[in-house]
């Protein structure tokens, strides 16, 4: 099964509750445009480098196009066509005024320099400006791409169309982005645990937590729940795992990845492999990596007593299937790490006013928009009997859809 098929599976579940017209699903569910282009670039070697780039543009009926940027092997057509449909569910899902779009290069970044990733950022921006823009599609930071990089997309854009930082958001603070963007995803992954640990009747502090990477989200989840007295007992990165039944201490395992810029060799806890973390007795799972984690197989051997997706898409339908069969809640990536494109958001009002926000108002505000999404999708399975994910589809699904209806087709 390919991402988007996967994607589109958890649309149709949602939408059989809903009785959508063929014709509707059809509408819903088609990317608006997709693009590929080819971007060309020096190396410093002096050779010629050649990328793929995409941008999939999935729906604007409820405002402009949003959604990150990857630099990433993996990045291709049907990636970036799923990952921008999960995108228009997830605006529709904590009611942002934008629809969903997706993109990236297929490029190894960690195979390129400074200079080479900076080219490449302008050039991909040469070749498709003319379709992003404030009130067309504003490009974020995501998997291989940061701040930096939002700021050389700024200034590119600016050659083409004028000074508006409002034409990406994620950029450095210092060059019109706002305060909590960086920490956005991560701090909101720690609200929803605290939410639906609530609804369990748990807390955060004493519960056992289990963090399958350790990148920007990963990384800021772990503080954010660390702060509230949870035990993290294992964490994982591109290169290994490390597990401790008492705790990790989060702070000096920090300084050991500022220093070696992966957690192996770690001496606070015992090495690990990726599959022993996901398949540790802890309370709560938080796979924080690539998509595609949980098939059927790995499924079955998950003894965690709860799942909060911070990554996007970790989770093939036949795993969901048994997961919900196992009685093993999972809350959706469309909520889960909703926080990003929140703040995201709050970043682009910004640059539209020309005023700057205190982060006690942009975290305060961002912790009333997961708690209300939260609650409309909790009651919603709750009262229908249907899982988080179907849930969370169905409230998006009525919004997107509404706003169809309203606009005229």
């Amino acid at each position: 099964m390919q991402a988007f098929e996967a994607t589109s599976f958890y649309f149709d579940q949602a939408a059989k509750l809903l009785d959508l017209t063929e014709n509707i699903r059809t509408l819903l569910v088609t990317p608006e445009r997709e693009v590929r282009v080819e971007v060309v670039i020096e190396l410093d070697s002096g050779a010629i480098g050649n990328f793929i780039g995409y941008r999939v543009q999935h729906d604007s009926a409820r405002g402009p196009y949003k959604g990150g940027l990857r630099y990433h092997p993996l990045v291709d057509q049907d990636e970036a066509r799923s990952l921008a449909s999960l995108m228009t569910w997830k605006t529709a899902l904590v009611d942002l005024p934008y629809g969903g779009a997706k993109g990236g290069i297929n490029c190894d970044p960690t195979k390129l320099s400074r200079g080479e990733l900076e080219r490449l950022s302008r050039r991909f921006i040469e070749k498709i400006h003319d379709m992003i823009g404030p009130f067309k599609d504003i490009p974020a930071p995501d998997m291989g791409t940061d701040a930096q990089v939002m700021a050389w997309i700024m200034n590119e854009y600016g050659k083409f169309e004028g000074f508006n930082p409002a034409c990406v958001t994620g950029k450095p603070v210092e060059f019109h982005g706002s305060e909590g963007r960086e920490a956005a995803t991560g701090y909101g992954v720690a609200i929803i645990a605290r939410e639906i640990l609530g609804r369990l009747k748990r807390s955060i502090a004493g519960s056992t937590f289990a963090i399958q990477g350790y990148g920007n989200v990963g990384r800021h989840t772990a503080r954010f729940l660390g702060r509230q007295g949870a035990k993290i007992v294992a964490i994982s990165d591109a290169y290994g795992a490390v597990m401790n039944p008492s705790g990790l201490d989060i702070a000096e395992l920090d300084r050991h990845v500022a220093v070696n810029r992966k957690i192996v060799g770690f001496k606070g806890g015992d090495p690990a492999t990726n599959d022993q973390l996901l398949m540790s007795p802890v309370d709560v799972l938080i796979p924080a990596a690539l998509g595609g984690i949980f098939d059927k197989e790995l499924a079955q051997a998950v003894q965690a007593k709860l799942i909060i997706e911070a990554a996007n898409s970790p989770t093939w339908p036949e795993a969901d299937l048994v997961f919900n069969a196992r009685g093993i809640p999972v809350v959706p990536d469309i909520l889960a790490n909703a926080g990003g494109v929140i703040v995201s958001y709050f970043e682009w009002v910004q640059n539209l006013q020309h005023f700057r926000w205190p982060l006690e108002q942009i975290q305060r505000e961002e912790e009333k928009r997961l708690v209300d999404a939260f609650g409309e999708m909790y009651d919603l399975a709750e009262r229908k009997q249907i899982s988080m994910r179907t849930a969370a589809f169905y409230h998006a699904i009525i919004r997107v859809s509404r706003a169809h209806a309203l606009g005229g087709m």
